[in-house]
């Protein structure tokens, strides 16, 4: 009877430790079983967020509107002030203000020419948004397959460790390079996810503001096509 105490309170203590040991493995230890690969993983994951914030931000400030702009543009265009014009478009400081300020300093000159330059400035612009989104989708399709680099390591690994030993198999040896697979493969995954929804997202708020500069573009060639009163 005592023999069965003590051996209850043996496996119980036992399973205290384990739990305990359980309990400790956090987050930054299980990225130390990862081994070097989680290196290149942590320094895509650190550009992506850079990325991401700093294209938030130019985007945020490229979609600033001003809706009286096109108002005033029009007011100064058929008061004949297109000094007036062009001190608005280069104080507004936005995508299309940039737009109508060029195409203002083409008038005179055929209507082709305007839209032509109109163009050409928007698509510099949209040009200036995307700046580093390509990058942003590399890592998107990169992360994940570094991750499976590591997995395939990590594998190599635990066949090197499990035919060193012969017939003395025991599975710690087999542990480091099973962490290696294992924690690779989530760390890469979970980069090229962030990435993936990051540029997804940053890409629909690039189209909206296009969709913008579209928009104020076809309404400034409408001004110059009114007829005069």
């Amino acid at each position: 009877m005592a023999l069965s105490i003590l051996l209850q309170a043996a496996i119980a203590d036992g399973v205290q430790v384990t739990e305990q040991q359980v309990a400790e493995l956090d987050l930054f230890d299980m990225a130390l079983k990862g081994g070097w690969i989680m290196i290149p993983l942590l320094l895509l994951c650190i550009l992506a967020v850079y990325i991401f914030i700093e294209r938030l931000v130019v985007i945020k400030h490229a979609s600033q509107k001003d809706l009286t702009f096109m108002d005033k543009i029009k007011d100064y265009i058929n008061d004949g002030k297109i000094q007036a014009a062009l001190e608005l478009c280069h104080k507004t400081d936005t995508p299309y203000s940039r737009m109508i300020e060029k195409g203002i300093s083409r008038l005179g000159r055929p209507m082709n020419d305007v839209m032509v330059a109109i163009e050409n400035v928007g698509n510099l612009e949209v040009s200036k948004l995307e700046k580093s989104l390509p990058f942003l989708a590399t890592i998107a399709g990169g992360g994940p397959m570094i991750g499976f680099l590591g997995t395939v390591v990590g594998m190599v690994e635990a066949f090197f460790n499990m035919s060193n030993a012969g017939s003395n198999i025991d599975i710690t040896l087999l542990a480091g390079g099973i962490y290696t697979a294992m924690v690779t493969t989530v760390a890469g995954l979970i980069v090229g996810i962030l990435a993936f929804f990051a540029y997804n997202y940053l890409i629909s708020r690039v189209d909206k503001v296009v969709s913008d500069m579209e928009a104020r573009s076809l309404e400034f060639m409408d001004i110059l096509n009114e007829p005069a009163n």
